[in-house]
């Protein structure tokens, strides 16, 4: 029996770029030690936008560019990038079906006790992940730790957590 920790999109844009918060900025220790304590498979996700970033719907709904391939913003956090053992899952949109590949692939080949999702923002990608998870390995516990995550606004965050309980 295996356990899993998804650290999703804990990067620098997120962080204090682009679309960073002072509440995502006060969740980098607290990820930190979640990541060196956690005893299990870690799997970090990572937002990937092209330079056609702005063409795109996301880019029409959400005018700032943020996640450019080779960018600073891109990059995993450092403190945290010198912890990852696995490659990045890049994605390109707020779910990734590939992470759900994998969940399902590590599944089968030692059952997945727990699922443990941390990161950002809980109320777009966070929500996004655990709930594709959820669907991929209905059977599989998921829990968000919210000490973890931190949403676009404290409303949001708190409603992503609510949503997510009831699922």
């Amino acid at each position: 029996m295996q356990n899993i920790l998804l650290v999703i999109d804990m990067q620098n844009d997120f962080i204090d770029g682009a679309l960073g918060t002072p509440e995502a900025v006060a969740i980098v220790p607290k990820v930190r030690e979640k990541i060196r304590s956690f005893d299990g498979t870690v799997l970090f996700t990572r937002d990937t936008h092209g330079e056609n970033y702005m063409e795109t719907q996301e880019g029409k709904n959400l005018p700032v560019p943020h996640c450019i391939r080779g960018t600073d913003g891109w990059q995993i956090r450092p403190e945290l990038e010198e912890l990852r053992v696995t490659e990045p899952i890049d994605k390109g949109t707020f779910g990734s079906d590939e992470l759900g590949k994998i969940l399902r692939d590590l599944n089968d080949e030692d059952p997945i006790g727990i699922i443990t999702v941390i990161g950002l923002c809980t109320d777009i990608c966070v929500i996004s992940n655990a709930l594709l998870a959820k669907a991929f390995l209905p059977e599989v516990p998921i829990e968000v730790d919210a000490s973890c995550c931190a949403g676009v606004t404290p409303e949001f965050h708190e409603n992503a957590l609510k949503a997510m309980a009831s699922c």
